[in-house]
C-alpha cells in the first residue's frame, strides 16, 4: 500500500484527491472518491448558500469518510463561506486569489472551525504566499490540467514547489490520469496527486454522457488555452487561462474575442443550452491533456484501484530494477 503524509493529515488510506471543480463535482462523485479511500472535494462555484448546504448534506448521507470543500477566492461569498465553516469539513481548499486579498484571515477562520487548509497554485511565488498565510497543504497545478490553469507544466513546477515549501506537503495536479503519473509525482517529492479529468470520465461524474465520451475519444492534443469560455460567461479569473476542447465553439470565436464582449449575455445563454443538451461541438468542454491517457469510463472505485496497482507495480518493479 502506498501511504504518505497526506494520508495521515487527511485521514485517508490513499494519496489521491479529487479536485474541487466548480460545476463538475456533486455529492455522488465526492462521496464515491472518499468511499473508495481517496479524498473527495466539492467545488462551490455552481451553488448558492442554500444549495451548497443541501449538497453538503447529500454528501454526508452518502459517506462518513473525510471530504473537503473548495472556494475560488476571487469570487468568494461570505454567506457560502459561512456554510462551509458551519459544516466543518476535514479540509477547506482555496484557489485563484486576487493579489490584494488577505489569505491569512480566511485560513485562520477555517482553522478556528477545525478544518485543514489547502491552496492550489501554478506559481512558486503564489504557493509561498499561501504557505506564509498558514496553509497546511499546497497543490502544484501544471498547465496540462483542464479548466483554469497557469503557464508552467507540472514537471518543473512540482520539484520547485516541493523545495521552496519544505517541509509542507505538496500535491501534484495536471497531466495525471494513471499509476504512472502517481509514481512520477511521488518520485519528484509530492505527497500525492489531485485529479480532475480522470474523475470526470467516471460513472459517478455529473457530466453529460457525451462529454464523458469526448474525454475518452480525445488524443490529448485537442485542447487549447483560451479566454473565450470566460468571456462568454462574463467572469474574469485573475491570471488564468482556460484549457478547453478545441471545438466549433472555440474556433467560431478565436480571434474575435471582441465580438463576444459585444454580445456576451446571448452567447453565454447559447453556451448553457449547448451544455445542457450535451452538444460537444457548441459547448465549452474543460479537460486536461491527460485525456489522451483515458480510454474508458469506469467507476471511481475502479479508477483508484487501477492507479494504485499500477503505481505500486512501477515502484516495486521497474524502479527497483534500475538501481544496481
Amino acid at each position: 500500500m502506498i501511504r504518505t503524509r497526506i494520508c495521515d493529515l487527511l485521514g485517508i488510506p490513499h494519496p489521491i484527491v479529487l479536485g474541487g471543480m466548480g460545476n463538475a463535482t456533486t455529492a455522488p462523485l465526492v462521496a464515491a472518491v472518499s468511499n473508495a479511500g481517496g479524498f473527495g472535494t466539492l467545488g462551490t462555484s455552481a451553488f448558492d448558500a442554500a444549495s451548497l448546504e443541501r449538497e453538503i448534506a447529500s454528501i454526508r448521507e452518502r459517506t462518513e469518510k473525510p471530504f473537503g470543500i473548495n472556494h475560488l477566492l476571487f469570487q468568494i461569498k461570505e454567506d457560502m463561506f459561512a456554510v462551509t465553516l458551519a459544516a466543518t469539513p476535514t479540509l477547506v481548499a482555496f484557489a485563484w486569489a486576487r493579489k490584494e486579498q488577505n489569505l491569512r484571515d480566511y485560513y485562520r477562520r477555517a482553522h478556528d472551525a477545525g478544518c485543514k487548509v489547502m491552496h492550489m497554485a501554478g506559481e512558486v511565488s503564489e504557493a509561498l504566499r499561501a504557505a506564509e498565510a498558514g496553509a497546511d497543504v499546497l497543490v502544484a497545478q501544471g498547465t496540462e490540467a483542464g479548466g483554469h490553469v497557469g503557464w508552467m507544466s507540472s514537471l518543473p513546477l512540482l520539484p520547485m514547489m516541493v523545495k521552496a515549501l519544505a517541509p509542507l506537503p505538496v500535491l501534484c495536479a495536471g497531466g495525471i490520469a494513471d499509476g504512472r503519473g502517481l509514481a512520477a509525482a511521488l518520485a519528484m517529492g509530492a505527497e500525492g496527486v489531485l485529479l480532475g479529468t480522470r474523475f470526470l470520465a467516471t460513472n459517478e461524474s455529473p457530466l453529460h454522457a457525451n462529454f464523458k465520451q469526448a474525454i475518452v475519444d480525445s488524443d490529448g492534443h485537442d485542447t487549447v488555452l483560451t479566454e473565450i469560455p470566460d468571456l462568454a460567461g462574463q467572469r474574469v479569473w485573475p491570471g488564468a487561462m482556460s484549457r478547453a476542447k478545441r471545438n466549433r465553439f472555440i474556433e467560431r470565436w478565436a480571434g474575435r474575442e471582441w465580438a463576444i464582449r459585444q454580445d456576451a449575455a446571448e452567447i453565454g445563454k447559447q453556451l448553457a443550452q449547448a451544455r445542457a443538451a450535451g452538444d460537444i461541438d457548441n459547448a465549452s468542454l474543460s479537460y486536461g491533456e491527460d485525456a489522451g491517457l483515458i480510454d474508458s469510463i469506469k467507476s471511481v472505485k475502479q479508477v483508484i484501484e487501477d492507479i494504485l496497482a499500477d503505481a505500486e507495480e512501477i515502484i516495486r518493479g521497474r524502479l527497483q530494477k534500475l538501481v544496481r
